[in-house]
């Protein structure tokens, strides 16, 4: 069943793939957006700069959308007759890309948050619903998944193993780290202080569905431009996270604090100063076998603080769309032939290595 157009829009991530979308449907949106983004960024002129030539005598401003609602009536005015999935792929790539969670959101996703323009991409949002490419984007994890070697040269470089061990460790550090943290980092969340920020352990199995779609769905991305894929297929008790609200309750029933170590990054982000949990993945462990993170469920969860209790939240940070995590040793490197991808820069589609 389709998920509602509320949904998609509820998210950072999502109101930011409709807001990529339309101005690669018409470069006067791109045009209004670039600039409003620019001014509403919280560091225009410093941490951003916008550039623009102009002959001489040219007004130094756009000569459409002066403000949201401007904006918000050109977008109102959308051709769809170019929407491919091509497009979709181009626009949640670029949602992905700026990501970011040690500090403010950029100016557009503060753009694509005022109301006047979340509802003006309403129409967006259903033409992308709409796509026959993207129902992909709600699915449940495929059983043919694909592990990514960004990093390494070596084609054959083993799967991690032995996940009992890895969460095992990752939960004495997390503990270790926030009690660490309490003693050392100032409580005030204005402090300038940063430290680890993402809600998923590292070392684990980490698997896509979508190659080479996945292959640049990459958060904080360093711009790799080679990769090896490969093939993956693994069974048991996958744990579906398909919005924010499947994430809430796994961190309700498995909560594990995080405060101290993640306050300022996360105040940052979200603005919001109190207690932060995320999900304890040791004990998750012991009931599910993988969990997996549907597109949907990253552009309905991603980068907003998403609330628990009356006094805790929590932020679904540091995990790709249509991802899966394996907790439990029941995912292993198929029989297919491993993949080599090269792209020839960061932006290029990737193909394969001949």
């Amino acid at each position: 069943m389709t998920p509602s157009v509320d949904v998609f829009l509820r998210g950072p991530r999502g109101r930011r793939l409709c807001l990529e979308l339309a101005m690669l449907l018409d470069p006067e949106v791109k045009t209004a957006a670039s600039w409003l983004g620019y001014e509403l960024d919280g560091g225009p002129g410093t941490s951003r700069v916008l550039l623009r030539a102009a002959a001489s005598g040219e007004a130094s401003t756009p000569a459409f959308a002066a403000s949201p609602e401007q904006l918000a009536a050109r977008l109102a005015s959308l051709d769809f007759t170019g929407l491919d999935s091509d497009l979709v792929q181009a626009a949640l790539e670029r949602s992905v890309d700026t990501a970011r969670y040690w500090q403010a959101p950029d100016g557009e996703d503060v753009l694509a948050d005022l109301p006047s323009v979340t509802a003006a991409l309403s129409p967006v949002a259903e033409q992308v619903m709409a796509l026959p490419d993207s129902q992909w984007f709600w699915q449940p994890r495929r059983a043919e998944q694909w592990a990514i070697g960004l990093r390494s040269t070596n084609g054959q470089a083993p799967l991690p193993k032995n996940p009992r061990q890895t969460l095992a460790g990752w939960g004495r550090d997390e503990r270790a780290g926030e009690l660490r943290a309490a003693r050392e980092r100032p409580g005030d969340p204005r402090a300038n202080w940063s430290g680890t920020w993402w809600s998923i352990p590292h070392g684990l199995l980490h698997t896509v569905g979508q190659v080479p779609a996945a292959l640049s769905l990459v958060e904080d991305s360093l711009g790799w431009e080679q990769a090896t894929t490969v093939p993956v297929r693994g069974a048991g008790r996958t744990l579906e996270i398909g919005t924010a609200e499947d994430w809430i309750t796994l961190c309700r029933r498995f909560p594990v604090e995080v405060t101290a170590s993640r306050r300022h990054d996360w105040f940052r982000l979200t603005g919001r100063d109190g207690r932060w949990v995320i999900p304890d993945w040791e004990q998750v462990a012991g009931e599910w076998d993988a969990a997996h993170l549907s597109v949907l469920g990253y552009l309905n969860g991603a980068t907003r603080p998403l609330t628990v209790d009356a006094e805790t939240a929590t932020v679904i940070a540091g995990w790709a769309p249509d991802s899966t995590i394996w907790l439990t040793d029941v995912a292993h490197e198929s029989g297919g032939p491993r993949q080599a991808w090269h792209r020839a820069s960061h932006g290029d589609p990737w193909t394969l290595a001949p």
